[in-house]
């Protein structure tokens, strides 16, 4: 059995961040792995950086369609039997290939093989747990609860699916999961992977709009059905502008009742599920507090 394990690394300005991410997959212990960086044209310094990587890595860098469609090159170029991507401002944590090797040695039925994961800011200081659980892929119908660089799968599989879409701007990882759990099982496998950085240049953060109507998009093209809490957390920060990660969200009547009519049209084919979903997340206490008054406050997504 091929067990290589390619790694693709997306990148566009981001040198600040880059060497960091490089250091830690060239660190890992893995005979077996093939890592390229596709760099999107930057100018930042990100080619000479790359360049004195010659001879550990492969690298090009060349303008292209943003991150999705780098991927997607990439992994049909990629000749290992395991796929994943490392964002530039994200990092492997030490160990982590040799467990994926045994992960899926262990679970051969795995189309995918995920463990946990960790914010953390621009100086890598932990922020907080990614909510990464066991069953993720029963929930992708409501949320994603598999951290990106913390996941792996096998290349079959990812062909056999179909692929990224590089349409996709921010979504396309989500996409890729439900697209793969209907292939087979996604194993958890505890403990932590990666580390997942945060901070305004991320695309989750500093694409807050996009990322939501992104994520729902997909949501639509596989359920057929958008949770209130997507529409919600979209309407909220569209009014204030709270990244809702940094800043919680602070809830707001206004954004809630107009979820109503909006969530109906885009339910059109499951109108009382979305009535009930929407009615469930109020109370008269908590109209008070987006009011001003006092009371515990509306449920929101953060």
């Amino acid at each position: 059995m091929n067990n290589t394990i390619s790694i693709v690394t997306p990148t566009f300005g981001m040198a600040e961040y880059l060497q960091c991410a490089i250091d830690s997959v060239l660190s890992q212990e893995c005979a077996q792995c093939d890592y390229l960086v596709a760099d999107g044209g930057s100018s930042d310094g990100t080619v000479e950086l790359l360049r004195s990587f010659n001879g550990r890595l492969r690298w090009r860098s060349e303008k292209d369609g943003g991150a999705a469609a780098a991927l997607q090159r990439a992994f049909q170029e990629a000749q290992g039997s395991i796929l994943t991507w490392l964002n530039a401002d994200d990092v492997l944590l030490p160990g982590t290939l040799a467990q994926v090797t045994q992960a899926f040695e262990r679970y051969p039925d795995a189309v995918a093989v995920y463990s946990g994961a960790s914010w953390v800011d621009q100086n890598l200081q932990l922020i907080r747990p990614y909510p990464v659980i066991a069953d993720a892929a029963r929930h992708l119908s409501e949320e994603c609860l598999i951290c990106q660089p913390a996941c792996f799968f096998r290349a079959d599989a990812y062909r056999a699916c179909g692929g990224i879409d590089p349409h996709l701007q921010s979504a396309f990882d989500y996409d890729l999961w439900i697209r793969l759990s209907r292939l087979g099982r996604m194993v958890y496998v505890p403990g932590e992977w990666a580390l997942s950085r945060m901070h305004s240049a991320n695309k989750s953060l500093g694409q807050r709009q996009q990322a939501f109507q992104e994520g729902e998009q997909v949501l639509l093209r596989h359920f057929e059905y958008v949770p209130f809490s997507w529409i919600y957390s979209r309407r909220v920060n569209k009014l204030d502008g709270r990244d809702q990660f940094f800043e919680p969200l602070e809830p707001s009547l206004y954004a809630y009742l107009a979820c109503l009519p909006e969530g109906l049209t885009k339910n059109s084919r499951h109108p009382v599920r979305f009535l009930q979903d929407w009615a469930a997340q109020i109370s008269w206490r908590a109209a008070g507090r987006m009011l001003g008054l006092k009371g515990p406050g509306l449920k929101g997504r953060s």
